[in-house]
């Protein structure tokens, strides 16, 4: 069935729901454990628990949006909708350079360095920029020939990236130390906070996930589903995790910052162990690279037909596969250019405040959109009036303010230097020409 964008609705829930796991479970939770145990010792929990909260209330919002607004885009959409051109192209540019282009670049790094582990071959810079043109290569064709086939290539990999950590939470289950989970105090507020907001790195990317809006069967049932579904199995997942891992190394857990699980599988299941868990490791990041390109195009694909970027070309839909062929190219060319020249460091805390933003614009669209216009017999709608959006806000805005001053800065510069190109396209009338 194609939609009115031309686009063609082939995802199912199970599709929707490998999705959204695919890309909330990328590099993050390889690493990120062990920061946890840094700053929280055993209590590190806490932080999940915390993370788990906010990302339900900011999920509950996109699943009553997206069972409302059944086009292509995403958190774009919704806030676009809702609140104009302008701040859907802070949004569409937030998502797409503040969390995503440059996140994609690093872990296409990241992907590279750990085979470094098994392959040496890969410390070579030319090997390298070969690896990088050829995976980003492969994963455009993929996604150009049709939603269909990113969409199968999204479910293998989840089943690839979900196998080794599931190893080893059930194997190491059985030799984990209870005295190692013993909390020996119990964390400041402030602290909380501050480990929160970098371990929310390893929950975030639903927002890309839902930009296939447009190309999902029956959403007003499927996009509510997959999102509870996923989030409840990452959720868990990621809690069984930290329990394991940090009952079996214990205090020592932040001295293994690299690679913590590898760490963890090498003393349960010795050298295969670390083999599985490094060979796990890159298939999760290769899993959110090919989720990445599938969802993200879609975003600069919305943005250009709603003429927010004004760039008609990328509002081009193949003739024969259906897909944004346009935007999928652009994307990925520019996902590997960032790759190649980019020696960056990728800051879990300027990207999770980046998606933050994005949430915070959901929210308030989840009140705003609370109008006639936009009910609809089947659609889902939190309970509640607007509590759950209301604390979603003061959640985040709280979440927020554990940035220090510099990053805070950082960010205010980053909306002005959109905003005066927001007005630049305006006042030239670059967003009319050639449509």
């Amino acid at each position: 069935m194609n939609t009115e964008e031309g686009l063609k609705r082939e995802i199912g829930f199970w599709g929707l729901t490998a999705n959204i796991i695919n890309v909330v479970i990328g590099s993050g939770i390889f690493v990120l454990p062990a920061l946890v145990s840094e700053g929280l010792g055993s209590a590190g929990i806490l932080a999940y628990l915390f993370c788990g909260f906010l990302i339900t209330l900011i999920m509950l919002g996109f699943a009553e949006l997206g069972s409302k607004i059944n086009v292509t885009g995403g958190a774009y959409a919704y806030i676009e909708i809702a609140f104009g051109k302008y701040f859907g192209f802070l949004a569409t540019n937030l998502l797409i350079f503040g969390t995503s282009l440059m996140a994609t670049a690093a872990v296409a790094n990241a992907l590279a360095g750990t085979l470094a582990y098994l392959f040496p071959i890969f410390n070579d810079q030319l090997v390298r920029i070969a690896f990088f043109i050829a995976i980003f290569s492969g994963l455009a064709i993929t996604n150009v020939i049709g939603v269909k086939k990113g969409i199968t290539l999204v479910k293998l990999t989840t089943i690839a990236k979900l196998a080794p950590l599931l190893l080893l939470v059930i194997w190491g289950s059985t030799r984990m130390v209870f005295d190692n989970l013993t909390w020996h105090e119990i964390p400041a507020f402030s602290d909380i906070g501050k480990i929160s907001l970098i371990l929310f790195f390893a929950f975030q990317g639903a927002e890309s996930s839902l930009s296939v809006g447009g190309e999902v069967k029956n959403p007003r049932k499927t996009v509510p589903k997959a999102i509870l579904l996923s989030f409840m199995i990452i959720l868990l997942l990621y809690i069984a995790v930290q329990l394991v891992s940090q009952g079996i190394i214990g205090d020592s857990f932040p001295n293994y910052k690299d690679a913590p699980l590898a760490e963890v599988a090498k003393r349960i299941m010795g050298p295969l162990g670390l083999t599985i868990m490094i060979s796990g490791a890159a298939i999760s990041m290769f899993g959110y690279l090919s989720s990445d390109t599938l969802n993200m195009p879609r975003v600069l694909f919305r943005s250009a037909k709603d003429k927010v970027i004004p760039i008609k070309a990328l509002s081009l839909v193949h003739s024969n596969y259906a897909t944004p062929y346009i935007a999928v190219i652009v994307y990925t060319s520019l996902g590997c250019f960032f790759a190649i020249t980019g020696e960056f460091k990728q800051l879990a805390i300027l990207s999770s405040s980046s998606v933050l933003l994005v949430y915070l614009g959901v929210a308030f669209a989840v009140m705003k959109l609370r109008s006639k216009t936009f009910e609809t017999s089947n659609s889902f709608k939190i309970s509640g009036g607007f509590t759950i959006p209301i604390l979603s806000i003061l959640t985040i805005l709280w979440l927020l303010s554990n940035l220090t001053r510099q990053e805070m800065e950082g960010i205010i510069i980053a909306l002005g230097i959109l905003s005066f190109l927001f007005l630049v396209i305006k006042y030239f009338k670059l967003d009319k020409q050639n449509y």
